[in-house]
């Protein structure tokens, strides 16, 4: 197997920055053009001008929740895919509940990469344990797998012993699935005396990989690997054999911004991962995915170039119920757009053993509070002690609202 699936892995910044310029002003106009769901917010916007990722700072945000309200309004999609509905070939439902489409064009949701990644191909016959049922993540590996000319066993999940005996039978050499029913299943198999040793490979997502979990595979021989994707999005981030880090996928832009806003934060700093789409057919355009993470510097040991991320860090929306009244991340953007010279906010609930307490720990040179008092209680509709800091002494830990309450 070659080492990497094509030439875009190994592009030079100057190179991906130029190919960039061309791709994304085209997908700007792309969804201007033939997306209804684009055409208001991205009203007025020359797609020129929008040709680098600090580019894309200039763009509105797009939630999850604004495609939850645009579909009900113009079903299936909002609006947003680039074709009519005879188009599609495949939609889903995810909880929400929220519709998805898919295409049956070659690697259509891009996992080819991560299964290449893995070093699952020709020859190889994938487990596909992700479910086929409503949610797409089942047709994406399964999708993967063709594209990397890998032979595919649709097994969905659940029905353990049934899923070791076909293992066994059939000489199952990769697993595609969550992270630990790998496990269930080869633990299943040494109870009903299966050799599963013909498993040497594990593309694994959708839940944590714990490293008790990734040692136990690798004492059996088998590389287990995880990516990071949405099923708005499909995918989003991979790891390599370098296991450093997570790789950006050649198909999407990854900003990652403050909560709330749609600020880059700096590099390291742990913010919201915000995503930008090159599929022509579905451009979400700054899809704010709700998810923390942050930028690695440098490029991966394993020889790919493409900008890092750490992997998933935990939610963004930290909406928080204080005093009866909720909180929101949205709220904490606003009251520093009022004030410029404060370069960063945090709230922070705590609790004095009788009452919530609520405390709004602001980074400026500024040390007359009179005006910030006002401020948050306008726009938090709750009084605070305010505190000024130190520019730069606010944790980097992506939280604009630190719960730090006792819940137990």
């Amino acid at each position: 197997m070659k080492d990497f699936y094509d030439a875009l892995e190994t592009r030079s910044a100057d190179e991906r920055n130029a190919d960039l310029s061309t791709a994304l002003p085209a997908q700007i106009a792309n969804a201007q053009k033939k997306s209804t769901g684009f055409r208001a917010s991205l009203a007025g916007i020359d797609p020129r001008e929008i040709s680098s990722v600090a580019d894309l700072s200039n763009l509105p945000i797009l939630r999850k929740s604004d495609l939850a309200t645009a579909q009900r309004a113009n079903p299936p999609l909002g609006g947003f895919a680039t074709m009519d509905s005879r188009s599609i070939h495949q939609l889903f439902q995810s909880p929400g509940p929220i519709y998805e489409m898919g295409q049956r064009t070659k690697d259509w949701w891009r996992f080819g990469r991560f299964l290449h990644a893995v070093g699952i191909g020709a020859g190889d016959i994938v487990q596909n344990t992700f479910s086929y049922h409503f949610t797409p993540a089942g047709a994406m590996f399964d999708d993967a797998a063709s594209a990397v000319g890998a032979t595919v066993f649709a097994a969905g999940p659940g029905q353990t012993a049934l899923q070791a005996q076909a293992a066994f039978d059939l000489g199952v050499t990769a697993y595609a699935g969550t992270p630990d029913y790998l496990n269930t299943i080869l633990l299943q198999g040494d109870e009903m005396g299966l050799d599963l040793t013909k498993i040497k490979s594990a593309a694994v997502s959708g839940g944590p990989l714990f490293p008790q979990i990734r040692q136990a595979y690798q004492d059996r021989g088998i590389t287990c690997l995880q990516c990071y994707a949405t099923a708005d999005l499909g995918h989003i981030a991979y790891e390599s054999a370098a296991m450093d880090g997570m790789i950006v996928d050649e198909g999407v832009i990854v900003e990652i911004v403050t909560p709330g806003t749609g600020n880059p934060v700096s590099m390291g700093e742990v913010g919201e991962v915000v995503v930008t789409s090159l599929n022509p057919d579905y451009p979400l355009i700054r899809f704010a995915t709700g998810d923390l993470s942050s930028i690695l510097p440098d490029a991966s040991p394993c020889g790919r170039t493409n900008m890092r991320i750490t992997g998933w860090k935990g939610r963004a929306d930290q909406a928080t119920k204080v005093k009866g009244m909720f909180v929101r991340p949205e709220q904490v953007a606003a009251l520093v757009e009022r004030h410029p010279e404060i370069h960063k906010a945090r709230v922070e609930v705590g609790h004095d053993g009788a009452n919530d307490t609520l405390k709004v720990r602001l980074e400026t040179n500024e040390r007359d509070r009179t005006d910030y008092q006002r401020s948050v209680q306008e726009v938090l509709k709750l009084r605070a002690e305010v505190q000024l800091c130190a520019v730069d002494s606010l944790p980097k830990d992506g939280l604009v609202i630190a719960d730090l309450r006792d819940h137990s």
